[in-house]
């Protein structure tokens, strides 16, 4: 059993027919989600080693920086418990990664206070949290965390 225990009423029945259950429907996003925070690591480590230069780091890139690195291994923890057949889990992430792109977009567009390598990093995270989010909307995906009404 592992740690990550779906509750009977919320575990999806086995597919019928194909391959196409929640792990094989979620391989892509969830590939992606670690893509994310691997970029959002990176993204922190610019940020340590550029600390002394206020010009490129403020206390608005701190704040982001760790808030990213700090979500995303949530991100990737709803994703696992979504693969492993929980209903909730995939509705969660399907809601957080839209607002996140969308919260992504309003930083991206704000004047200020982040400098423009932030602005980048944040629209490349955004670029692979939209395709999340385009995915994980696909209709052989929600297909996978249909309740079957057949007996």
């Amino acid at each position: 059993m592992t740690s990550r225990a779906v509750p009977e009423t919320d575990r999806i029945p086995r597919p019928r027919r194909g391959p196409e259950g929640p792990r094989a429907a979620l391989r892509a996003p969830r590939l992606l989600v670690r893509g994310y925070l691997g970029l959002s690591l990176l993204a922190l480590l610019v940020i340590v080693l550029l600390r002394h230069h206020a010009a490129q780091v403020n206390s608005a890139v701190w704040t982001r920086g760790v808030i990213v690195v700090a979500g995303a291994p949530l991100m990737i923890a709803v994703a696992a418990r979504a693969a492993d057949g929980s209903r909730r889990a995939y509705r969660r992430l399907r809601i957080i990664t839209a607002v996140t792109v969308v919260a992504i977009v309003v930083i991206v567009a704000v004047p200020d206070p982040f400098p423009v390598w932030l602005k980048i990093e944040q629209g490349v995270g955004g670029m692979l949290l939209l395709a999340v989010t385009v995915l994980v909307n696909r209709r052989p995906v929600r297909a996978a965390f249909e309740i079957s009404t057949r007996r």
